[in-house]
């Protein structure tokens, strides 16, 4: 199979399992919300099409069992409730452990028979034990033969076309509004048809409503036609269809005409006896009970009784896997286009100037290539920007998950989640802001019953907020729980040897907030199933300072807890200075560089090498013994002590609000704008550095964290 529609599909799925969730969970809340309720359809619909066109059939059937059940709460026949809508999520969450197997293996090993079996016996057990539908079917089979055919006659005409192209199509004339134009199209060789063929009826659909085709709609999107297929469109103009269809994707001819004549002469007959094709229109798929539904019978839903909860039977607790694909926009695509096209001709002019020995000509394009570089660059990390959606889109899904288990009732927020950032950052912190989010859920909102005696109301508030600030973006999760209890904070910490209980006493109550960012420090009493997995508040602060940005916590005790993520929009480009330690180079960001000095003023202090600054002492920090460098000049401080020789090497003294110390090294060099990538895999989290950057001669140098060193 092609990678390229393979991967294609993967996102695309990706993509539409968030916005079923999402739009089940609308449902969930409001079980008359409409909108929803079609945008659900919709989204089942299209995975089962492109389960389908792809080649995976178990999946494709498990997609069709759940838009089967969900069409038939659609159509008013089954009504929405608890059971029914665990046993949806419980498919969704299926379908979504299938296509993380196809993204990593290629295929999928996932049976589902069963969950297929649970959601058809759903709408079996609903159906036997209606009796106005079975009084409906009774009656629609018990008159004259031909009677009935007569009636499922009328009642879905065929619309004839033969005078440009053959096609027996079923279109029922209630729903046509403006007239039927019929439009044969031809896709021309592929080696995706149903793929394509999914795409124009997608198109097709975006522009009218689509009253039939010819064949059925599985078996176009199944690429099973003969080079060309037809469909039926509500529609009176039949140049307009053309010329709209022509410009859809993957088509390569239209042949249209109009047929409201052949649809026009239908009369409503009975729906009982509808024969079951499936049209493509709503309410036509294969498995929905037929006839009409008394909504107050319920039925038992037997198959549903003992569904788990969704978040049981879900891949990864609401965790986002590495964001692997962007949309770009056309104009950023046209930008980058005519930068290389600059780029190209600057090389060549500077190639020129350097054969011929033309040093002002040399200089001249040097500086042009400064300036294109600049604006590549710009443009390349627009291009890398993506919605915080991406990341934030599943935790609706979690929360609602997670309240269940906790029995709390929670409502759950997100502003602002049009805000973009960086690929890699937006990666990063998905995990930290997801446990964010359970701590609040776990440790801040309390029960219902204990809100209620504080006088809350019983629902929990939790809001995820997202603005922009600059060149940073500022993502805060707000709680309306218990707060931050500060003596507990202070019994742990003296437990667990964070701080000593002096050291407690003299501290405010933010500083006394911060320490729940120590590593290892809890307060909970006992482990989770909710939190305590390993993603502790120390590590939401470690990944957050190594993507260059900063966290805080604010609390009100009774009244709710707000932590606080401050990261820049990019991946930094930071200005360092290089610096010499025996056999390696580092990098020390520039930012928090307040002075260069030799090691002369280097004084001891109780055996302790310090330096002296504004009446404040300085402790000095040795890189090469930190680091253990084969080769550096670790040997001066029996030199100081011994026979006063205080030149050996040069010290970096690092700014007081980062970290009060100064940093010795053998030799200090230049200065140069670098892009920082964190490190990742073992390294990640390790004491002292940020990450690494690559420079113009290919050598990778280490940039230093000054702050854990």
């Amino acid at each position: 199979m092609d990678d390229q529609y393979l991967d294609a599909f993967i996102r695309e799925s990706e993509e539409a399992i968030t916005e079923l969730n999402n739009s089940l969970l609308d449902l969930e809340s409001d079980p008359g919300d409409q909108e929803a309720m079609d945008e659900i359809f919709r989204r089942a619909h299209t995975l089962k099409g492109n389960f389908g066109a792809m080649g995976f059939e178990d999946a494709s059937n498990l997609a069709h069992a759940i838009e089967d059940l969900l069409d038939a709460m659609r159509q008013g026949e089954m009504d929405v409730t608890a059971e029914r809508m665990d046993l949806i999520f419980a498919g969704v969450d299926m379908i979504e452990v299938i296509v993380r197997e196809i993204d990593q293996e290629g295929e999928s090993t996932t049976d589902t028979g069963e969950m297929v079996a649970r959601l058809r016996a759903v709408m079996d057990d609903h159906a036997a034990s209606d009796d106005g539908t079975d009084e409906l079917t009774d009656a629609s089979v018990s008159g004259d033969a031909d009677e009935t055919e007569a009636d499922e006659t009328e009642a879905d005409e065929t619309a004839d076309t033969d005078a440009a192209f053959d096609v027996e199509v079923s279109v029922d004339p209630d729903a046509v509004e403006r007239g039927a134009v019929a439009a044969q199209l031809g896709l021309g060789e592929s080696d995706m048809a149903g793929v394509d063929a999914m795409l124009a009826l997608d198109a097709v659909e975006d522009a009218y409503d689509l009253l039939g085709t010819d064949p059925d709609r599985d078996a176009i999107e199944d690429g099973e036609y003969d080079e060309t297929f037809v469909v039926v469109v509500d529609a009176d103009d039949v140049d307009a269809v053309t010329a709209t269809f022509e410009d859809a994707p993957e088509v390569e001819s239209v042949t249209a005409r109009d047929v409201i004549d052949t649809v026009a002469g239908a009369t409503g007959g009975d729906d009982g006896t509808s024969d079951g094709t499936d049209d493509g229109t709503p309410g036509a798929t294969d498995g929905t009970p037929g006839g009409t539904d008394d909504t107050s019978s319920e039925g038992t839903d037997s198959a549903g009784q003992d569904t788990p909860t969704a978040g049981a039977a879900g891949p990864d607790d609401g965790s986002v896997d590495e964001i692997k694909s962007v949309r770009v926009d056309v104009d950023q695509l046209d930008d980058l286009h005519g930068l290389v096209e600059q780029l190209v001709t600057s090389r060549i002019k500077l190639r020129r100037a350097v054969e011929t020995d033309d040093l002002d000509g040399a200089t001249e394009n040097l500086n042009e290539l400064d300036k294109i570089t600049a604006n590549l660059q710009n443009t390349v990390m627009d291009m890398r920007l993506i919605p915080l959606k991406k990341v934030v889109g599943k935790f609706p899904r979690m929360v609602r998950d997670l309240s269940r288990d906790l029995e709390k009732d929670v409502e759950f927020t997100i502003e602002g989640e049009d805000i973009e950032l960086d690929r890699t950052i937006l990666t990063e912190i998905s995990d930290p802001l997801m446990h964010i989010i359970r701590n609040s859920l776990d440790h801040g909102i309390e029960s219902p019953d204990e809100r209620e005696a504080a006088g809350k109301p019983r629902t929990g508030q939790i809001e995820l907020r997202a603005s922009r600030e600059r060149d940073h973006v500022i993502i805060e999760v707000e709680d309306d729980g218990a707060g931050l209890d500060v003596e507990g904070i202070r019994r742990k910490a003296i437990e667990q040897g964070v701080r000593s209980p002096e050291e407690l006493e003299a501290m405010d109550r933010s500083s006394v907030y911060d320490l729940v960012f120590h590593p290892g420090f809890s307060t909970a009493d006992e482990v989770t199933d909710t939190s305590g997995r390993g993603v502790g508040m120390d590590v939401v602060h470690d990944t957050v300072t190594q993507l260059d940005g900063s966290v805080n916590v604010e609390s009100d005790p009774g009244e709710g807890t707000t932590v606080s993520l401050r990261l820049p929009v990019t991946m930094a480009i930071v200005k360092v200075l290089f610096v010499e330690v025996g056999e390696e180079e580092y990098g020390i960001p520039l930012k928090n560089v307040d002075e260069i000095t030799r090691t002369t003023d280097v004084k001891q202090i109780n055996g302790t090498e310090v330096i002296k600054h504004d009446e404040d002492i300085y402790p000095v920090v040795h890189l090469g013994e930190r680091f253990e460098v084969p080769g550096a000049h670790n040997g001066h401080r029996e030199e100081i002590a011994g026979n006063g020789h205080k030149d050996d090497g040069m010290l970096v003294r690092i700014r007081e609000s980062e970290r009060q110390v100064a940093l010795h090294c053998d030799e200090v060099n230049s200065q140069e704008e670098v892009v920082v990538k964190p490190l990742e895999g073992i390294l990640s989290g390790t004491p002292g550095l940020s990450g690494t950057a690559v420079l113009g001669d290919g050598n990778i140098v280490h940039i230093l964290d000054v702050v854990t060193l």
